[in-house]
Order: C-alpha cells, then sequence, then structure tokens
C-alpha cells in the first residue's frame, strides 16, 4: 500500500500500514506533536534523571530559527578566512565531525573557497594525512567538541599546534578556530592561546542533533556552501511539522512513527539506498539513528553503504530508506523490487543537494518520534562511558609501565592473530566459529581500527556481501575509534544481535601525541583493547584479527577464511 507525504512516499506491508495509521490516531488523541514542541519530557519517559536530561536536549527543533540572524556573521567570517587558507581541517569526533564530513562530500568547496577534510581517527596514517598535500601554515584547523574534553579532539589539537607553532610562532592561534558549547575547558585554552575565533554553541543540542548549528555550519561556511539556503530548506521542513499539521501529512512525525513501528514489528534494521551524491548523508544518520535508539536492549540498527545482494537474501528485519537525489535512479529497479517482495520502502525525493538541511530536520525529528514509539530517551548515551573508562584505564597503565596491557592471542598463524576464541585451534577455526554463530535476525558488525585506503574498503565490501547473500542478515562497517562515537552506543546497550568482527593492524608509522608519554598509535591501540573488553562483558559475541604488519597479504587471507566459513 501506498500513500505520500511531501515528496516522501512509504509502501508497506499491510500490517505495517494498519499499525500506523493506528498509531496516528494515538499521536492525534495524544496530542503527540505539540508535547514535543512543548518540550514535554513525559513523551519519552517519566523517571525525574530522564526529564531533566531531555529538557535540555530539544534546542534543535529551533535551530533553523536562531542560526539564521548568524548567517551573514557566518559568510563574513568565510570570506575572510578564504583570502589567507587553502584547507579546512575540522579536528572532531561523533556529532561534531560527520555533519562537516557529509557536507564536504556532498557539496565540495565552492570556488574560490578551501577544501575541506575531516580528521576522526587516532590511526597514525589518518592524522599524518589529514592536510592533505596543503602546507600546515596554510590549513585552518577547526577544532570542535561539544564537551571541550574530547580526548581525541585535544590530542589533534595539540598536535597541530605544534606544528603550526613552529612556524607561526605568536601568531599560531590565528590557524585556529574552536566550536564548543560555552564554558568548556576548550574556551579557556582557546582564549590563551588567542585562537582565531570562538563560537560557543547552543548548550541545549545534543551532539548528534547539531549538523544545523555552529559544529555544522561554521565548516559549511568556511568552504562556501550556500549556508543561507540550507537552512532555509530546514526552516521549511520545520515548518511542515508543527502541530497544526496532522501526523499522517507531517513529513518527520509519519517516518519517525514507521521507524518506532518497523521496530517493534522485528524490522529494526534501517537499510540506507542512497543516490550517488548524498552517499554520506547515510553516515551522519548511522550515528543519529544508533547512538540514539541503542540502548535499554533495545536499536535501531542502521545499514549504510552495504553492497545490493539479490532481493531473496534480505530477512524479513529490514525497512528500506531510499534517499533520492534528481534524477539519478541508481537505485530504482532494486527498490521496487523490495517492496515487490514484501519489504516496507520509504523513498524520499531530494529535488536538489542544498535541500539535504531539511532532511537534516526531517530525520532528526523523525528519530525523537521512534524514541516516544520504543519508550526510550533517545537523548542520552548511557553506554559511552564505559569504554572510554576503559581506554583511560589502559592509558593510565602505559604510563605506569611503558606498555599496554598484553593480550595473549587464542591462536595464530602467519602474522596473523586471534583474541577471543579460546576454544579455537586456529586463526581459521575462530573465523569459522563466528560466522556460525550468526543467527536470523543478528546482524554483522565489522569495526576496522585501519587506515581507509581503496583496499580495505574493496575487502571490507566483499567480506560484506559474502556474509549478507549467505546468512541473510544486515551488516555494518565502522572505523575505529570513530564509530565509539557512534554505533558504539548501539553495539552495547541495544539487543544482543550483534556479531563483531573487530580488525586491528600495526601501523607503519609513529605519530606523537604533544604532552603525553603516548602516541597515537597507543592511543588508536588503548580504544580498540577497552572497545574490545566492553563487548565481552557485556555478553557480545565478538572476536578480534590482527593482521600484525603485512596488512595487504592478511586482510586477503582473512577475506578467504570468511569466504571458506560460509561455504561450509
Amino acid at each position: 500500500m501506498a500513500g505520500s507525504i511531501n515528496t516522501q512516499m512509504m509502501l508497506l506491508t499491510e500490517r505495517l500500514e494498519t499499525e500506523i495509521r493506528a498509531l496516528f490516531e494515538t499521536m492525534t488523541r495524544e496530542a503527540w506533536i505539540r508535547r514535543i514542541w512543548d518540550a514535554d519530557a513525559g513523551l519519552w519517559r517519566s523517571e525525574p534523571e530522564h526529564v531533566r536530561e531531555i529538557r535540555r536536549r530539544l534546542g534543535w527543533l529551533h535551530l533553523p530559527t536562531r542560526v539564521l540572524p548568524k548567517v551573514n556573521m557566518l559568510e563574513a567570517f568565510a570570506d575572510e578566512a578564504r583570502e589567507e587558507f587553502d584547507r579546512v581541517v575540522v579536528l572532531g569526533m561523533g556529532g561534531s565531525s560527520l555533519a562537516p564530513w557529509c557536507f564536504a562530500d556532498i557539496f565540495g568547496p565552492a570556488e574560490g573557497y578551501p577544501e575541506l577534510s575531516v580528521l576522526d581517527s587516532t590511526v597514525p596514517a589518518e592524522v599524518l594525512a589529514a592536510t592533505g598535500d596543503t602546507p600546515v601554515e596554510r590549513c585552518l584547523f577547526v577544532v570542535a567538541s561539544k564537551s571541550g574534553t574530547t580526548s581525541e579532539t585535544r590530542a589533534f589539537f595539540e598536535y597541530f599546534w605544534q606544528q603550526v607553532a613552529d612556524i607561526r610562532g605568536r601568531d599560531a592561534g590565528r590557524s585556529f578556530v574552536i566550536i564548543t558549547d560555552p564554558g568548556t575547558p576548550l574556551t579557556d585554552v582557546g582564549q590563551e592561546r588567542n585562537v582565531r575565533a570562538i563560537f560557543e554553541n547552543w548548550d541545549d543540542i545534543g551532539g548528534r542533533y547539531s549538523a544545523l548549528s555552529y559544529f555544522g555550519l561554521v565548516p559549511a561556511a568556511l568552504i562556501g556552501i550556500p549556508i543561507r539556503r540550507l537552512v532555509e530548506r530546514a526552516s521549511e521542513m520545520a515548518g511542515a511539522c508543527v502541530p497544526e499539521i496532522p501526523a499522517d501529512e507531517n513529513p518527520a512525525v509519519a517516518l519517525g512513527g514507521l521507524l518506532g513501528l518497523a521496530h517493534e514489528a522485528g524490522r529494526d534494521k534501517v537499510t540506507f539506498l542512497a543516490s550517488r551524491r548524498l552517499a554520506t548523508f547515510g553516515d551522519w544518520a548511522e550515528q543519529l539513528l544508533a547512538e540514539s535508539t541503542g540502548k535499554d536492549g533495545k536499536g535501531i540498527v542502521p545499514v549504510v553503504g552495504e553492497p545490493p545482494v539479490e532481493v531473496g537474501s534480505y530477512g524479513d528485519d529490514r525497512l528500506f530508506a531510499y534517499i533520492r537525489h534528481g534524477e539519478d535512479s541508481l537505485h530504482d529497479e532494486l527498490a521496487d523490487a523490495l517492496a515487490g517482495a514484501g519489504h516496507p520502502v520509504v523513498r524520499i525525493d531530494v529535488e536538489d543537494a542544498i535541500s539535504i538541511g531539511a532532511e537534516m530536520y526531517r530525520w532528526e525529528f523523525a528519530t525523537a518520534v521512534a524514541g516516544a514509539v520504543m519508550g526510550i530517551n533517545p537523548f542520552d548515551q548511557p553506554d559511552v562511558q564505559e569504554a572510554k573508562d576503559r581506554t583511560k584505564a589502559m592509558l593510565e597503565a602505559y604510563s605506569e609501565n611503558g606498555a599496554l596491557p598484553e593480550l595473549q592471542p587464542d591462536a595464530t598463524d602467519a602474522g596473523i592473530a586471534a583474541y577471543g576464541a579460546p576454544r579455537a585451534g586456529s586463526v581459521r577455526e575462530a573465523v569459522a566459529d563466528l560466522i556460525e554463530s550468526i543467527a536470523p535476525g543478528d546482524y554483522f558488525a565489522i569495526m576496522a581500527y585501519l587506515r581507509r585506503s581503496e583496499a580495505v574498503a574493496d575487502a571490507v565490501a566483499q567480506i560484506r556481501a559474502e556474509v549478507a547473500a549467505a546468512c541473510h542478515v544486515a551488516t555494518t562497517l565502522g572505523y575505529g575509534p570513530r564509530f565509539l562515537h557512534s554505533t558504539g552506543q548501539l553495539h552495547k546497550g541495544g539487543a544482543n544481535t550483534g556479531v563483531f568482527l573487530q580488525i586491528t593492524a600495526a601501523d607503519d608509522a609513529t605519530v606523537g601525541v604533544p604532552g603525553e608519554d603516548y602516541d597515537f598509535g597507543t592511543l588508536k591501540d588503548a580504544q580498540a583493547q577497552g572497545d574490545f573488553a566492553v563487548l565481552q562483558e557485556r555478553g557480545r559475541r565478538v572476536l578480534r584479527i590482527d593482521l600484525g604488519r603485512d596488512l595487504q597479504t592478511n586482510l586477503g587471507r582473512l577475506v578467504e577464511m570468511i569466504v571458506e566459513a560460509l561455504a561450509d
């Protein structure tokens, strides 16, 4: 059955069609939309600790109105900066990095504006590559952290500050911009170092809801994106989500209702199909959905960038979101086939790229609605801190002993080591045991603490396609430690349906962290070990494979082991 809501079309199963109509009636009767705009925390949870958190996290609702008066200032700032810099480098994690990442990929720099790159990885090779071929003195570094204490961001800041200071001396601050909440430690550091600008963001917005705040718009303005039009499109979407618009005609409310109902019906794997230009929108939405809903043993699993497989290979735990741009018909045939096979499909037509601002607002509002349907607080992240604490403890041990706690592999094979498989007699057997543990309704998550490269992307894509086709399960990919600030919450706080493959390797370079006795490689290893330990303690099915120093060869061997295990 189909119903059209603005540019959104929902092709639903009969069951979901019936349930969503009943939900619309409930929403109307209980005034859900009005309660969202009135910041009625009881729509989500009634416990005092949740009420306090929710009430101070709804500022994103009003961002289009808040930021429009700031546009002229942001554009003037960008026009001044482009005369001096050839590249903007965003230093941030999670909600501070994913919107700039998305904007840079969709738009690229306007003529006469600098390029933009994002550093959200502690892998040494990624740190070294952050400035590309641009001299460091021609880079403007945007240091972005809501709390002002994010350990990775502070390490990036100190690393590049030292490099710039060696060249610009007392004028080093002119190469840095800070985005943070009011009164954070990062504000104090910025003032002490006389940085070029400090943008204090609204403090009633969580990181993953901050795309249309300074965290997204400052980098966007710096590369010449027409941010006024971006925000105006978001404002139009906000206007379509007000209480006066009935639930069944309200684009974000309808989408959120469907996301929540699909989760309750067992279709908790939201699989993104996106036109070529909008591919990275899924990377941004991944954090929004996973970190907002992955808690209390529940969670919507966002599936982004998964290679398509035969329609018959998809399980009945999927909901497909087709984000279509202009005349790009890349996934038209697949989307039609999926709907024809009985899978629910949401098709959203994005007329032009600048409308991505509207889509960000739509999905933020929808995620909040889905949380209400699921009975969770979509504005906290209770299971993220544990991995951070474990990383901190490991780094403290490193400071005391000169080494991280040593892990003994359960099996080794010519440079490859396996951890988390005490009963396995070999690496091959450990891989086979993990694959054998996959059951219907699970998802297979690859956590790669590796530098992004074409070779790694190709190998991982093959693994995902093989597992999806053979096991009929959804597959995900996260690069570490980036995913710790997004899907990491889902992995630990969501349903125990994840099967996790952590992949690590030795680093080719050593890059020190100024002011610390460890380097970026050690920080990355501590994060990987900490996350691995927490997943084990949570009873998750997790295997760590270390590829040693011959990444390319051993990654190929790992692919072969997985293909062999799937064939058995």
